[in-house]
């Protein structure tokens, strides 16, 4: 994608300065007309509406397109039929049929499951198996196993309680396989197990690929698009096809208001920043929004039911997990741009403070509403009423951040910007009283972590409880974090489905791409040092893990490092160089309250949700929620042309 063509905003802002007569070819070629200079600008914003028409077409075409690819074919059959032909398990998404042929005379087994996932879990029974009668006629025992991740099977000796064989394997969805136990007859008591496919699994990951492919093809379309719109001989082959009455309606329409771009186009007017005018917004800032929330709108409507799309069971790292860290990322950036250009303006502390409790107030309220959906399950009790959630983590951040920020707020002096004299560290040595809370605040929660006593746990455990651990801490989920959650809000005011189940930069250096560049490169490295510092490279063997769960230290520090290196590429692309507009991410990005509570109230309605024919094809949820996603960067787009913003 492209930035705006410089050709058309130097006409517009030669229109601008000239009351709407500015020369051109157009002028040129019919001098009899005098409204045809006008035209000709006019014509180039018409032509950059037009364009993004098209390409809000091209968008729809697209799902179309998708949904046409995804949803062909006849239902899949499951593949639930064995080698002797009979129907044995309805098998469900992510499942695989694992017949398990028991040749051991007199041997009863019980057969054993675990993920390779899971880290130090307790084997889970997965089924039993009686022994065989007779040679050559098996005992055969039918069973759905997990196609997620790499499974652990372990067979043993239901009597003795000893283990016959052990494999790792990682199935296929829908596959039929058979898992052949016999004894092997070479003087040896010993026993083989030998895993054959029945029948061959299917490519669950094939509608992702589809649905990327189309993705690449509507960018490839929307650049090739631009780059005709910026050809001059294209603009005037355009131009002459143009009915006059068309072209006239369309000058008189456009004449005196901001020129507006398409779905894809730029829509932002050329904007001059002077030290005593309050700054622009960047966009940067406002795409890196929207896409952490289309990504988290995508994951909260199911994504595709995929795993990699649902938050991480325990420690590691999925899509699922970037998005809501990146979200309070770009909310506490946002806080020293809004805060600096609401002080400029001359405003009061006082009265900043005042519109700083009243929105962490609203934000915690419709947190609240959301969250706790009765519509469906009738009068909500007050003794079940779910407390944290996604809004009133982030009205208790940003109030504390704002509160911690606002005593020590000044308007950034106005020749860090004119005259390019801010200090080198400025953006760190004016907030070190800030960052000796922070420093505290950590300090606590290490405090708490490690050192707080819990009640039939080990001190310091971060451990996920139930199975992990062998079982051996079953009611310690969370550790300490847990127990403090537990303690102060109850069990039943809690989440009940859990998993395991920049701104001083920016505005300091304002202009200096340079020096903005190498702090967000800076800011990268080192916090990416810290997490591999806790996390010793692993998963699950470092001193603090990422886990999105608890939030841990590793996890911020991690997710951080990543916002810094979005930051980096978006940055210059988009409000440097403007090779792109940010655009469709940008929409939703400038409407984020209205979006993601939107989609949380309207989730269970048409056209975001409605009957599949198959409740349990990858394929279907991925096209249902790629079009209800779809239709929120829409509904953003069209309450971005309508001026329509919701803000608290």
């Amino acid at each position: 994608m492209t930035g705006a063509r410089p050709r058309a905003s130097k006409k517009r802002r030669a229109r601008e300065r000239g009351g709407g007569s500015g020369g051109g070819a157009a002028a040129e070629a019919a001098p009899g007309r005098e409204r045809r200079p006008a035209a000709a600008a006019g014509g180039g914003m018409s032509w950059a509406r037009a364009a993004g028409r098209v390409l809000a077409a091209l968008l729809l075409a697209a799902s179309a397109l998708s949904a046409a690819l995804l949803a062909s074919g006849d239902a899949l059959e499951r593949g639930t039929r064995g080698l002797d032909g009979k129907k044995h398990v309805e098998l469900k998404m992510d499942q695989a049929l694992l017949l398990i042929h028991n040749e051991l005379l007199g041997t009863n087994l019980t057969v054993y499951w675990n993920s390779e996932r899971c880290y130090h879990c307790l084997p889970q029974v997965l089924g039993s198996v009686s022994g065989s009668g007779k040679p050559g006629k098996p005992s055969v025992a039918p069973v759905a196993v997990s196609t997620q991740h790499t499974s652990i099977l372990q067979l043993n000796d239901t009597l003795e309680e000893r283990e016959v064989c052990r494999l790792k394997y990682k199935f296929g969805e829908f596959g039929n396989y058979s898992l052949l136990v016999k004894p092997v007859h070479n003087g040896v008591n010993e026993t083989a197990c030998d895993l054959v496919v029945n029948k061959n699994p299917v490519d669950s990951n094939l509608p992702v690929y589809i649905a990327l492919l189309v993705v690449l093809a509507v960018i490839i379309a929307v650049c090739f698009l631009r780059f005709l719109l910026s050809l001059d001989d294209f603009n005037n082959w355009i131009s002459k096809a143009i009915n006059s009455r068309e072209t006239d309606r369309l000058i008189n329409s456009e004449l005196g208001s901001p020129s507006r771009a398409g779905l894809f186009g730029d829509d932002a007017q050329p904007e001059v920043w002077r030290p005593s005018v309050v700054p622009p917004r960047l966009r940067c800032v406002d795409t890196f929004r929207g896409l952490a929330l289309i990504l988290m709108v995508f994951v909260n409507y199911g994504g595709g039911k995929y795993w990699y799309f649902k938050h991480a069971s325990w420690n590691g790292l999925t899509v699922a997990d970037l998005v809501f860290p990146w979200f309070v990322f770009i909310m506490g950036s946002s806080i020293f741009l809004s805060m600096n250009s609401i002080l400029q303006r001359g405003c009061t502390k006082f009265r900043l403070l005042g519109k700083v409790a009243w929105r962490s107030f609203l934000l915690i309220c419709i947190g609240i509403v959301i969250v706790n959906p009765n519509y469906c399950l009738g009068p909500l009790s007050w003794d079940k009423v779910r407390i944290p959630g996604v809004l009133q983590r982030l009205g208790v951040t940003y109030f504390v951040v704002a509160v911690l920020e606002l005593p020590f707020a000044k308007p950034v002096p106005e020749s860090c910007v004119s005259e390019r004299r801010c200090p080198s560290l400025q953006d760190i040595t004016s907030s070190w009283p800030q960052w000796l809370v922070i420093l505290m605040l950590e300090s606590v929660w290490l405090a708490l972590t490690f050192f707080l006593p819990v009640p039939g746990c080990p001190t310091g455990y971060l451990g996920p409880g139930g199975i992990g651990d062998l079982g051996e801490y079953p009611n310690c989920t969370g550790g300490a974090a847990g127990y403090i959650d537990r303690l102060l809000l109850g069990d039943d005011h809690i989440y009940q489905h859990p998993s395991s189940t920049a701104g001083k930069i920016l505005l300091y250096y304002k202009d200096q791409t340079k020096d903005i560049l190498i702090r967000f490169t800076a800011w990268c490295c080192f916090l990416g040092l810290i997490s591999v510092v806790l996390t010793k490279v692993s998963e699950n063997e470092g001193f603090v893990p990422v886990n999105k769960n608890l939030w841990s230290i590793s996890y911020v520090t991690t997710l951080s490092s990543f916002a810094f290196f979005i930051l980096l590429i978006l940055y210059p692309i988009v409000d440097v160089k403007g090779l792109w507009t940010g655009s469709p991410f940008y929409y939703p990005g400038m409407n984020s309250i209205l979006v993601y509570v939107g989609h949380e109230v309207f989730k269970n309605y048409f056209p975001f949700q409605w009957r599949l024919q198959d409740s349990q094809s990858h394929k279907e949820h991925l096209v249902q929620n790629l079009v209800a996603t779809a239709l929120w960067v829409l509904i953003a787009y069209v309450l971005y042309r309508k001026k329509v913003f919701w803000k608290i």
